[in-house]
Formats: structure tokens, C-alpha cells, sequence
């Protein structure tokens, strides 16, 4: 399991609290951090103190859903105050990033200096190694206030656990396919509820949600506007030749 993927047991994902879920998906209506992370304090139950739950997500739905995709290197981290308030005890961990390449988010900011997360890990903060040569591709949101916040249930990876069409579809695919849905598939039968659907099955055939699916297949719209799964490489638009290769 990758340092920023999802915690889960024996039981389908499906019937664990999405505590994370209160994240926002606009950064248009994201909140401050410090206000964020008291969110994500008061809707946590008390039974699940150390518990960090994440609904579930293709890589295709993560890049789409986020406002903000990177790959980078980690160069420092420091601990920080959430806010302002000498009563607020909530911590973060900044990350210093040496930026390699933005994917998504240049309408938003143009470089990225400093990544945010909680410090406590029940409230999903995401613990990456710094000072050191691995690479990461890192999904975010960026706040009002301008700071880009993760948290345990983006997708965080390796850069060198990405597969050559996980990569390639940083650039293109996913964005050109966000109009298809991806629903995950628990338990059989699972059948398709409308013609832009896919079905995610790694979780029902390998007991992963990052299986080969989610590797080596892009959920791809047609001209027809239906979706279906398409593994290999894929026809390219024209613009698009230039920058194959991330």
C-alpha cells in the first residue's frame, strides 16, 4: 500500500465511514486549512480515534476530481501551527517539494513550493519521504487561502509505481475522459446502470482497489458518448503528440 492510499480491512470498502469525504471536491468552496482540519475533527466518532477511512477511487476519478496534480520530490518538512489562534492546538506538516512537472492546476497556481497535511494521522495526514531521491505523483486541492492541502485519501504514489499507461494518462487521457463514471464493483452480479459507465472490478477479483484495472486501463468515452475500458496505447489528438511522454 502506497503511503497516500486508502486504509482498509477484510470488508468492502463500501462499508467504511468516509471520513475524508468531507474534503471538498471545488476549490472554488474549499474552506481554510485550519478550518478544514477542525471539519474533519468534529465529524471523526469517537470509536475510530486512530482511524482514517477513504471512499473508493480509480486513478482516472482521483486526477479528474482534483484540483491539482504533481509529480515531485520531497526536500524538507517541518511541523507547523494550523493557524494563528494560540488556542489552536491543530498541527500540519509542511512539505517542501521541488516541483518536476504539473499536470493539472495551472489555472490555479503556477509552482509549488510547499504542500500541506494533517499532522495527526486519524485526521488522514500523509507522511512522505523527504531528503531523499523517490519521486512522487501527488493529487490535491488548493484552498482559499492559496496553500495546497493532501490528505490520505488523494492519490499519492510512488512515481516508480505508476505504470507506463498510468503515466502517459497524466497528460491527456484521464482529462479527456472525465465524463465517464467509474463504479466500483464489491460483490457479482454487477451490471451497468447507464451508457457512460464503467466497472471497476480489481477489489472483486484481486481483494485490491489498485489492481491491474487500475493500472493498465483508461475508461474511455466514444464518440457516441458511451464508456468502455480501453487497454494499451491510445489514439492521441494532435495536440496532445508533443507531450506523451511525461
Amino acid at each position: 500500500m502506497s503511503p497516500g492510499g486508502p486504509v482498509w480491512s477484510d470488508s468492502p470498502p463500501q462499508a467504511q465511514s468516509g471520513l475524508c469525504s468531507v474534503m471538498p471536491r471545488s476549490p472554488r468552496t474549499a474552506p481554510s486549512w485550519a478550518l478544514l482540519l477542525r471539519l474533519l475533527a468534529l465529524l471523526r466518532p469517537p470509536a475510530m480515534g486512530e482511524a482514517c477511512s477513504c471512499a473508493p477511487a480509480h486513478p482516472q476519478q482521483h486526477v479528474c476530481h482534483s484540483a491539482l496534480v504533481i509529480r515531485a520530490k520531497i526536500s524538507s518538512e517541518k511541523v507547523v501551527p494550523a493557524s494563528a489562534d494560540p488556542a489552536d492546538t491543530q498541527k500540519m506538516i509542511r512539505y517542501e517539494i521541488k516541483q518536476i512537472k504539473m499536470f493539472k492546476g495551472f489555472e490555479k497556481v503556477k509552482d509549488v513550493q510547499y504542500i500541506y497535511t494533517p499532522f495527526d494521522s486519524s485526521l488522514c495526514g500523509v507522511k512522505l519521504e523527504a531528503n531523499s531521491q523517490k519521486q512522487y505523483l501527488l493529487t490535491g486541492h488548493v484552498l482559499n487561502d492559496g496553500k495546497v492541502f493532501i490528505h490520505l485519501c488523494d492519490y499519492i504514489e510512488p512515481w516508480e509505481n505508476l505504470s507506463f499507461l498510468q503515466r502517459e494518462s497524466l497528460n491527456h487521457h484521464y482529462h479527456l475522459n472525465c465524463g465517464c463514471q467509474i463504479t466500483t464493483c464489491y460483490t457479482v452480479p454487477c451490471t451497468i446502470s447507464a451508457p457512460n459507465e464503467c466497472l471497476w472490478t480489481d477489489w472483486l477479483l484481486e481483494r485490491k482497489l489498485y489492481g491491474y484495472q487500475a493500472q493498465h486501463y483508461v475508461c474511455m468515452k466514444h464518440v457516441d458518448g458511451t464508456c468502455s475500458w480501453y487497454q494499451g496505447r491510445l489514439p492521441l489528438r494532435k495536440e496532445f503528440v508533443d507531450i506523451i511522454q511525461p
